[in-house]
């Protein structure tokens, strides 16, 4: 199968089944396995301008998560395990263990949950803006709900080109809330984070285990290195979460300045440049909460 979008220009579009769902995802690149982890509402296309520049010497696994994008839905999805459980069926699948991984927002929880229940399969990992700490707000909680529900994404799919073209319609469907500068996504960018909502088979049943699950408990389980990376204008997942990660895990914290919470989008080339730095270290482990070197 190939990108019917041109979106992952020399990537081969596959398809895993396990279990009853069919899990739709991007691989490409040659070199140390990448796996890449959309976040709610999104699908793999969200790592449109992200993924060329990791794939210069990785190679990168790029899946919808279940019920978005081309990915079927899940029959019941009591927790994050039921996401996070077909991706390690995906890296064993492609040979890819261990993997590192890198996931943003609801993408960042499902990827610590593939960690601590997994050992041994995540190398390292970057939560870019991940979700979790407060996603059980009541606020964040009628967000999640509503936005499932809505699927406004779905309106804008109809017309990515226009709203590239249209400096209203940019600041409308991109508005402080989703970036800090909607005039920093390029053409490309916008179709990538537009292209996944009109393929959507059941986003809302992501919700209601990323508002349920508070991540925290299991933080001290996780011996994968973490890198936090964060937008500094994040308005939907704030600075206090990333702070809290970081001193939980006791991990760094990287921060791209006048970036919202799609930083993979707005700020591709920041985000590059910090998980290149964070991967190409040596490999130290997480012992007793503290890192140490190999």
């Amino acid at each position: 199968m190939t990108d019917v979008l041109g979106l992952f220009e020399g990537f081969e579009e596959r398809l895993l089944e396990r279990r009853g769902i069919r899990l739709r995802y991007f691989a490409g690149g040659t070199g140390p396995p990448l796996l890449l982890v959309h976040g709610f509402g999104g699908s793999a296309w969200n790592f449109s301008e992200l993924a060329p520049l990791l794939a210069v010497g990785r190679r990168l696994l790029i899946p919808d998560l279940p019920g978005h994008g081309g990915s079927t839905a899940l029959a019941a999805a009591p927790n994050l395990a039921a996401y996070a459980d077909p991706l390690a069926a995906l890296c064993r699948e492609e040979g890819a263990v261990p993997v590192d991984a890198v996931g943003h927002s609801l993408g960042g929880s499902v990827a610590v949950r593939l960690a601590v229940r997994h050992p041994g399969l995540v190398g390292r990992l970057v939560l870019a803006a991940a979700a979790g700490i407060s996603s059980g707000t009541r606020v964040a909680e009628a967000f999640l709900t509503t936005f499932g529900l809505v699927q406004p994404g779905r309106l804008a799919a109809r017309r990515p080109e226009a709203v590239a073209h249209s400096s209203f319609l940019r600041r409308l469907v991109f508005p402080r809330f989703s970036v800090a500068d909607d005039r920093a996504l390029s053409d490309r960018a916008i179709l990538g984070l537009l292209s996944g909502p009109a393929l959507h088979t059941d986003v809302l049943a992501a919700a209601r285990p990323l508002v349920q699950e508070d991540p925290r408990p299991d933080l001290d389980r996780l011996t994968a290195p973490v890198l936090c990376l964060w937008g500094a204008c994040d308005e939907q997942v704030p600075m206090q979460d990333a702070f809290d990660y970081a001193r939980r895990l006791r991990a760094p914290l990287r921060t791209i300045a006048g970036c919202g919470h799609l930083l993979i989008a707005e700020r591709p080339d920041a985000c590059a440049h910090a998980i290149e730095d964070f991967l190409g270290r040596p490999l130290p482990r997480r012992a007793g909460g503290r890192t140490v070197a190999p």
